[in-house]
């Protein structure tokens, strides 16, 4: 790593401690190692701009993060998962969820595969496919900068299992994505994010379906 062991282990330590989560001693070993992992095979295979290890533990670990107070229990879709954020770690921070990492882009994937295997994750499946052939459905289905509000919700319907909802990672610009959105389905809640050591805006948009329609 470029950065120090001890000092990507305190900034995680820190961080999940500004964020009040508390992890064992196997929770944490699982977050540094994949902070390793994905150091490591980012260096052969670009899966991130991020370089620096610390940066991946601010920008990828506690970004995911964030949102644990969010998820309810069951099962949770990671649409545009890239190499496997939130999903890698949301399965780790609560092993009762179970979790499908879904990307097209093969190295990604097995990226995910590895961190899977070498973590010795059991509530992750990683899956290589478009959402457009993707049809299982889950609890909450969440997304990171995947696309639009109204394009992360028209591809993914199919997908969000009834009562379920859609949780989108965004910036402060979300609110020109609202006008975007079938009229089928409204935002329920927004959360402000405060990712530690990360400067800006973060929200978590909560969306579901309507009970009732508004007329046009």
């Amino acid at each position: 790593m470029t950065a120090s062991k001890d000092g990507v282990a305190t900034r995680l330590d820190q961080g999940l401690e500004q964020l009040g989560i508390v992890v064992d001693p196997e929770q944490r070993r699982r977050l540094l190692d994949l902070v390793g992992l994905l150091h490591k095979w980012n260096r052969a295979y670009n899966l991130t701009a991020i370089r620096s290890a610390e940066e991946m533990v601010s920008r990828h670990l506690l970004d995911s993060a964030a949102v644990l107070p969010y998820l309810s229990a069951g099962t949770l879709l990671d649409v545009g998962a890239g190499p496997g954020f939130p999903g890698l770690v949301l399965a780790i921070l609560k092993p009762e969820l179970e979790v499908t990492l879904l990307d097209s882009n093969g190295k990604k994937v097995r990226f995910q595969r590895q961190a899977v295997m070498e973590l010795g994750l059991t509530n992750v499946t990683p899956v290589q496919a478009r959402i457009e052939a993707f049809e299982e459905r889950y609890d909450q289905v969440i997304s990171r900068a995947f696309a639009s509000l109204g394009d992360f919700v028209s591809l993914t319907r199919d997908c969000v299992a009834p009562g379920g909802q859609w949780l989108a990672m965004k910036g402060p610009a979300v609110d020109e994505e609202l006008a975007g959105l079938p009229a089928e389905v409204a935002p329920v809640a927004r959360h402000l994010l405060e990712v530690p050591f990360e400067v800006g805006t973060r929200l978590l948009v909560v969306l579901e379906r309507r009970t009732r329609v508004p007329a046009p």
